[in-house]
């Protein structure tokens, strides 16, 4: 086994350096140099996305028999789901989706989500459907390296898309301080949890494939544009 800070340093780098906020479309986003439209492509394929994130948050809760974890996790699902309609990250961002011009309901519906991205968003659940806890988990340390993103996110729009507004940037505000808690807390557990090295390497990877999901997503929409 990699001891805790071989390991933890391993997801780390392997992270930081495959995290799309290196990709050229988000240069582009934040550089003012996107045209309406294309933050709308960019808001409506996100939004799915988006969607699949409660549902591989039940499918990890199912996944635990520890009560403790899954009061922990739980909340991830109100987080995007909220506790009633039009509360929660989803309600955000199709409030987002209509600050940019589209439609909600169509937005919801997922009525021009790109053929490329309805497939590695799937995938991502099955990929989360498929692992043991521990893996699963690991594959959402993506959030580890969310914060720094929507706080460059959030500068960059109010400076380039101002046309948006301030309020509907409610989300991005919002994952700032809730990615961190996210990724502090999926870290701690698969760092507990990964007990074996045939385990890390397996988190390792699912973690890869989580950031190569998240590229791809940014691929369909830049090759869209």
């Amino acid at each position: 086994m990699m001891d805790p800070e071989a390991f933890r340093s391993r997801l780390a780098r392997e992270g930081a350096d495959r995290y799309h906020d290196l990709h050229p479309f988000h240069h582009r986003m934040h550089q003012g140099e996107l045209s309406r439209r294309q933050l709308q492509r960019w808001v409506e394929n996100r939004y799915y996305y988006q969607s699949r994130i409660p549902i591989k948050d039940a499918l990890i809760l199912s996944k635990s028999e520890d009560a403790r974890f899954r009061r922990l996790w739980i909340r991830r699902l109100r987080d995007q789901d909220g506790d009633a309609d039009g509360a929660g990250g989803l309600a955000q961002w199709l409030n987002l989706a209509e600050a940019v011009g589209l439609d909600q309901r169509g937005t919801a519906e997922g009525a021009n989500v790109l053929p490329g991205v309805r497939f590695a968003c799937d995938a991502y659940v099955e990929l989360v459907r498929q692992s043991p806890l521990v893996v699963a988990v690991a594959s959402s340390l993506t959030e580890l390296f969310a914060p720094d993103l929507m706080s460059a996110r959030i500068a960059a729009w109010e400076r380039h898309y101002p046309w948006v507004g301030p309020e509907a940037l409610a989300y991005f505000r919002g994952r700032v301080t809730r990615a961190r808690r996210d990724g502090d807390e999926g870290l701690a557990f698969v760092l507990q949890e990964a007990v074996t090295r045939e385990l890390q390497e397996a988190c390792i990877a699912a973690l890869i494939r989580k950031t190569q999901v998240l590229w791809h997503l940014l691929d369909c929409v830049q090759a869209a544009s």
